[in-house]
């Protein structure tokens, strides 16, 4: 197979765009099973990046201090904090790093038995090893009742991102060219051309990009652009000390990605799923996809995202076909008048 044809088969977001031979499509995998909330994903990101400071804010309901994505949060760590869903027990499952270099934590067996916000939980679990390392006994952990595990609350954590979309919608509204693809297949605003109109936001199905207040241009992350044509890491997936935010190629990471819900499978949690690495799902797959542990409501991610731009074509067709109609009338009227 000729290496033009390899190219087209593992970048096509870049070959549509017109990359000849382009290297191989770059992507995120971010396994929420193994976050635990540190948001050191957020911090790498806003260092290497320069995003200002966006305050800190609990929200008087949460630990989540950043709320959401947006202009000044390229990377925001969701805490979902509740009631474990009716008739819904915690299953304990083997929270193991899935990266190339899982170290110490690999045969870590995580417990989802307990609501602790902090240490080396995974969406609700709990290291067994907790204890040893926060030097305070399991009774005194947060989440613990009368010296047991707590079973009605759970923890969801994931690190979210642009998705930089296979067909992207934020790219087809925009007017000046702002908006690029890669030769990686990823998504990125050029901020000396953005002029600030503002289509691109109500363009995305994820909700992503944000104008900035005071600045009035358009801003998200650029899966580090910069660091990738140096052959580095993007920083917050440099940052995460568990590996929940995977980074390389896109099919790897699929298959990867893949594994890992088989093995969770295998250990009983079957509720395990993959969101977004779908290349037939409403957006043509994403470059940044996750694996989760319910439904993607859940944790604020659209069920059935789609291509917001995909009815444009037939419309203007369709407006097209209704304006020569209109000309058609006035014409005949006015020749029908003589």
């Amino acid at each position: 197979m000729a290496v033009d044809q390899r190219s087209a088969m593992r970048n096509e977001p870049a070959v549509a765009s017109g990359y000849d031979n382009p290297p191989p499509r770059m992507g995120f995998f971010t396994d929420t099973t193994v976050c635990i909330g540190c948001k050191a994903c957020e911090v790498a990101c806003k260092e290497w990046n320069l995003v200002p400071e966006d305050g800190i804010d609990l929200l008087g309901m949460s630990y989540d201090n950043s709320g959401g994505l947006g202009a000044d949060t390229w990377r925001h760590v969701a805490f979902i904090e509740q009631p474990l869903p009716v008739g819904r027990q915690a299953p304990a499952f083997a929270g193991t790093p899935t990266g190339p270099s899982a170290g110490a934590d690999a045969g870590m067996v995580r417990s989802a038995t307990t609501s602790a916000p902090t240490g080396a939980q995974a969406h609700g679990a709990v290291a067994d090893r907790q204890p040893e390392f926060l030097g305070m006994p399991s009774t005194q952990l947060p989440g613990r009742a009368n010296g047991g595990p707590r079973e009605d609350m759970r923890w969801l954590m994931m690190s979210d991102v642009c998705k930089h979309c296979t067909h992207a919608a934020c790219l087809d509204v925009c007017p000046t060219g702002a908006l690029f693809r890669t030769e990686f297949g990823t998504v990125v605003v050029q901020e000396d051309i953005c002029n600030g109109c503002g289509y691109c936001i109500p363009a995305c199905p994820y909700g992503v990009i944000d104008q900035r207040k005071g600045d009035g241009r358009a801003w998200k992350c650029t899966l580090c652009y910069d660091r990738l044509g140096a052959g580095m890491t993007p920083a917050c997936a440099k940052a995460c000390p568990t590996e929940s935010i995977q980074f390389g190629p896109w099919d790897e990471l699929r298959e990867r990605a893949q594994h890992r819900v088989d093995q969770l499978h295998e250990l009983g949690v079957t509720e395990a799923r993959l969101y977004g690495e779908d290349p037939g799902n409403g957006v043509g797959g994403d470059g940044a996809f996750f694996l989760l542990l319910d439904e993607p409501e859940v944790y604020g991610l659209p069920p059935d995202p789609v291509v917001t731009t995909r009815d444009l074509p037939r419309m203007w067709r369709r407006a097209g076909a209704a304006a020569l109609a209109m000309a058609a009338a006035v014409v005949a009227a006015f020749g029908g008048a003589r």
